[in-house]
């Protein structure tokens, strides 16, 4: 005999608990998503350092001259002497370890760095580190044949973070390198183009009276330019990133930088 009345169907899940559900399940994703890309950014920090430490190294021994086929970042890293200075006094100093010396901690640090008014900050820094180090690069005498300095300063975008490298006279540019920015490709990114990069080699940083006189300048610079030897050619349609170069390296190359410490090294080589 048939069973009375039509059988029983199922309860439908409620439109509130079938939400509740989804955030729940998008929770647990989001959560899950989290902690994987946390721990991933944990366990590759140590990773991510030591390779941005040895694309500096890089940067340093190629704008040294130093790079060989024959050679590894690391061997020829070690033809090149590091020491820590003191910006204000052009000193060496033996209380800080140069090799692993980070400029950006050390600019944020009130210990190691100092404030800078507006109108003597014309790379835009805000701070000035205290201590920096320097890399040089002596013959088998001991004697300098190149000096790379760490400098950085505001472009456009971004902070442009590099090194320049000073022939033994301590007025002709062998080089110029960034290591990083993030200035607009095309443009202001033109600064890692290595057309313009091997513009640089040879330009004389500083006037007769020791006081720093390069310039990026609108325009190709020929022989026939005004007092070529300290112009660059501007990096077409990026003014502002090209000042910023210009400002950075004429704010480290003098007194609020490096200055003291090259004068330092002109008096000694004089000396000798």
């Amino acid at each position: 005999m048939a069973e009375s009345g039509s059988s029983q169907m199922s309860p439908k899940p409620s439109s509130a608990h079938s939400s509740a559900r989804t955030l729940l399940v998008a929770f647990a994703v989001c959560l899950v998503c989290s902690l994987l890309v946390a721990s991933a950014a944990v366990l590759l920090k140590p990773i991510q350092l030591a390779n941005q430490h040895i694309e500096r190294q890089r940067i340093i021994v190629e704008i040294a001259g130093l790079m060989k086929p024959d050679l590894t970042v690391a061997q020829a890293y070690r033809q090149i002497d590091v020491a820590m200075i003191e910006l204000g006094s052009g000193r060496v100093v033996d209380t800080l370890d140069p090799e692993n010396f980070d400029i950006a901690k050390a600019a944020k640090d009130e210990q190691l760095s100092e404030p800078l008014p507006r109108s003597a900050d014309p790379a835009q820094i805000r701070r000035k580190p205290r201590y920096l180090p320097v890399y040089r690069v002596n013959d088998g005498g001991g004697r300098l044949e190149t000096l790379i300095l760490p400098v950085y300063g505001y472009g456009l975008w971004s902070t442009l973070c590099g090194y320049v490298a000073l022939r033994d006279d301590l007025r002709t540019i062998r080089g110029i390198r960034f290591y990083q920015h993030a200035e607009t490709p095309g443009l202001g990114g033109e600064v890692d183009n290595p057309r313009w990069l091997d513009l640089w080699e040879g330009k004389i940083a500083f006037d007769e009276h020791g006081e720093p006189r390069i310039e990026l300048v609108k325009g190709a610079v020929t022989s026939a330019t005004p007092d070529s030897r300290y112009k660059v050619d501007g990096l077409s349609g990026a003014t502002l990133t090209s000042r910023g170069v210009t400002q950075l390296l004429n704010f480290w190359l003098g007194q609020e930088g490096f200055g003291p410490y090259l004068t330092r090294l002109r008096d000694e080589s004089e000396r000798r």
